[in-house]
C-alpha cells in the first residue's frame, strides 16, 4: 500500500482506535473477558425548577373556560355604508377627515380598516365598492344569542361569525342601538358554550380585567390590565347614555365587541374605544357596562330598538367662575342650560340655571352623570330631583317621557342678506347684532328670540370663550331679542361678579361666566 493511501486512511484509523479505546488492547484484539456494556437507562426527569416571582396573576383556567364562547365577527358593507361611515364628522367640531390633524378623541375601531373591493377590468363591469369590518363577539344563550358592538355591524349587507372551534355562521342581525353602542346578533345553532354575566356596577379602580378578541384579525387574543376608571363620559354624543369603563387592558383594531373579564371569569364589559391620537393603543381603553348592555339585549329581544327616559333639558358642568355667579360653593351638579316646552322637566317646574343635584337620591357630580341615569331608566318613571335654585336646595318631581331619536340641527347663520348694523353698549366688549327673522328660522329660534355676536372686543368676554357667531339667549335667566335688550341687562349685571349668559353656538346650548375682574 503506497504511503499517500496509508495517510489518507489514518484519520480512520485513529477512530476506530479511540472507538474500541478500553474495550480491547491496541494491538486492535478483544480480549474474550470484555462485555459490550448494557444501554443506560434515560435519566428521570429533572424536578421543576421553582417559580421565582410569585404572587402573579394566572389568567389561563379563566381563558380555558370562556375562550370557547368567544367568536370573531365579519360584516361585509356596502357602499353607501361606506360612503356614510367616512362622511361622519370625527370629532366635535372637526371637519375633514385627516386624522393626523385631529386632537386625542375617542375612536371605534373595526379591524383592518374597510377595505376596498378589487377594482374590475378597465372598460368591463365594474363591481359594487365594499368593504369588511372585523370584530369580536359573545355568545349570551345557548341557542345562538350573540353580543357585540353596534359600530361592527353598522350597513352591513352580510355578518359572519366564525365560532372558536372553526365553525361559521351567516348571523342575523335582531336589533342594534348606536347610542349604546350595541348589536344583537342570532345564529342557527344549539348546545353552545356561553358566557356568564357579571355585575359591572360593583367594578373598582384597581381591579384586575381580562379582554379576549381578534385584534387585526388574531382571533382569541388575550390582554390583561386593570380598571383604571369607571363612570367616563364619551364626548361623543352618540354614546352620552353610557357610562363606560375605563381600563389599561391593550385594545386595538378587531377587539370591538369582545368581552371584559373580572377575575371570575364574568362579563363585566364590551370593550368598545380606545382613546388615541395615532389610531392604535394608547394605555387607555374604554369598556361599555355590561348592565347597560344587558339592558339593551332585553328591549331588543322584545322590540328590536331601545326606548330611554328623556327629561328635556340640555345640561353643562360646572367650573368657578360659574359657581360664584351662581352662588355655590362648590362645582358638582349639573347646570341645566334650557329646557325643550312642553317637556317632563317644564312640567316638573325646572328652570334655567338650577343646578341638578341627585335624581332619586343618586348624586350627580359632573354634568356628564345625568344623561346615564336618566337614560336608564323606562319611560313614565317618576325620578326624584334635588336641584338648587338661586342657591336654595329645591326638590321636585319628574316623570320622564321617551326620549327622541332626532336630533335638533342649527348653526351659523350663512344668508347672503344685508345684516342689520352692530352696536356696542356695554361694558363687556360684546359688540351684538339684531338678528333677522329670517335668520332666526334658519337657527333654529324663536320669533325675537337671541341677539348675535358680531365682535369681541373685551378682555373679559375673550377669556370666556365667547367668539363671532355665538347667538346670546339669555343674560341670566333674562330673555334678550335685542341688542338693546343685551346691553340693558348686562348694565343691569354690574361688574362685581361674573355674569352668566346663556350662548347658542352650532346647534347647541350652554351657559358662559364672563368675569370682569378674572383673579
Amino acid at each position: 500500500m503506497s504511503a499517500q493511501r496509508i495517510k489518507s486512511l489514518r484519520p480512520i484509523l485513529l477512530v476506530t482506535a479511540l472507538a474500541v479505546a478500553g474495550v480491547g488492547a491496541c494491538s486492535g484484539q478483544t480480549p474474550a473477558s470484555a462485555k459490550v456494556p448494557a444501554v443506560a437507562a434515560p435519566a428521570a426527569p429533572a424536578a421543576p425548577a421553582p417559580d421565582l416571582v410569585g404572587n402573579l396573576p394566572d389568567f389561563t383556567r379563566l381563558v380555558e373556560q370562556v375562550g370557547p364562547a368567544v367568536v370573531s365577527v365579519q360584516a361585509e358593507i356596502g357602499s353607501r355604508a361606506i360612503a356614510r361611515r367616512s362622511a361622519r364628522p370625527l370629532s366635535p367640531g372637526d371637519e375633514g377627515d385627516d386624522e393626523d390633524q385631529i386632537p386625542e378623541f375617542f375612536r371605534r375601531f373595526f379591524g383592518p380598516d374597510l377595505l376596498p373591493g378589487m377594482p374590475g377590468i378597465p372598460g368591463g363591469p365594474q363591481p359594487r365598492p365594499r368593504g369588511v369590518s372585523l370584530g369580536t363577539g359573545f355568545i349570551i344563550s345557548a341557542d345562538g344569542y350573540v353580543l357585540t358592538n353596534h359600530h361592527v355591524i353598522d350597513g352591513a349587507d352580510t355578518v359572519h361569525v366564525k365560532l372558536a372551534d372553526r365553525r361559521e355562521f351567516t348571523a342575523k342581525v335582531v336589533g342594534s342601538d348606536p347610542q349604546s353602542d350595541v348589536a344583537l346578533l342570532k345564529i342557527d345553532a344549539r348546545d353552545l358554550p356561553v358566557v356568564r354575566i357579571g355585575d359591572s356596577r360593583s367594578l373598582k379602580p384597581g381591579q384586575w380585567v381580562v379582554a379576549i378578541g381578534s385584534p387585526f384579525g388574531l382571533d382569541h387574543s388575550v390582554t390583561a390590565g386593570i380598571v383604571s376608571a369607571v363612570g367616563r363620559a364619551n364626548p361623543d354624543a352618540d354614546q352620552r347614555y353610557v357610562p363606560f369603563i375605563q381600563t389599561d387592558v391593550a385594545i386595538n383594531r378587531g377587539n370591538s365587541g369582545g368581552p371584559l373579564l373580572d377575575t371570575r371569569g364574568q362579563v363585566v364589559g364590551i370593550n368598545s374605544q380606545i382613546f388615541s391620537n395615532s389610531g392604535g393603543y394608547m394605555g387607555v381603553s374604554f369598556a361599555i357596562p355590561i348592565d347597560v348592555a344587558m339592558n339593551a339585549v332585553q328591549q331588543l329581544k322584545a322590540t328590536g330598538r331601545v326606548v330611554r327616559g328623556q327629561l328635556g333639558v340640555q345640561v353643562q358642568g360646572l367650573d368657578r367662575d360659574t359657581a360664584r355667579a351662581l352662588g355655590l360653593q362648590d362645582v358638582s351638579g349639573a347646570l341645566v342650560a334650557s329646557v325643550e316646552p312642553g317637556s317632563p322637566a317644564e312640567r316638573a317646574g325646572l328652570l334655567r340655571q338650577d343646578v341638578i343635584r341627585s335624581v332619586n337620591g343618586r348624586p350627580i357630580y359632573e354634568s356628564s352623570d345625568l344623561p346615564p341615569v336618566i337614560g336608564s331608566m323606562a319611560p313614565g318613571s317618576r325620578v326624584t330631583l334635588e336641584v338648587i335654585r338661586d342657591g336654595k336646595p329645591r326638590t321636585l318631581v319628574a316623570t320622564l317621557g321617551a326620549l327622541d331619536d332626532a336630533t335638533a340641527s342649527a348653526g351659523r347663520d350663512t344668508g347672503t342678506g344685508k345684516a342689520p348694523a352692530a352696536t356696542d353698549g356695554n361694558a363687556f366688549g360684546i359688540v351684538g347684532q339684531d338678528l333677522s327673522e329670517e335668520q332666526r328660522r334658519r337657527l333654529g329660534l324663536q320669533p325675537k328670540e337671541g341677539v348675535l355676536i358680531a365682535r369681541v372686543t373685551g378682555q373679559a368676554a375673550r377669556d370666556a370663550g365667547l367668539q363671532p357667531g355665538d347667538v346670546v339667549l339669555a343674560v341670566g335667566r333674562n330673555d334678550v331679542g335685542s341688542v338693546d335688550a343685551l346691553n340693558a341687562q348686562l348694565r343691569a349685571a354690574g361688574t362685581d361678579k361674573p355674569v352668566m349668559l346663556l350662548i347658542r353656538r352650532g346647534g347647541g346650548t350652554r351657559y358662559v361666566a364672563v368675569n370682569p375682574k378674572p383673579e
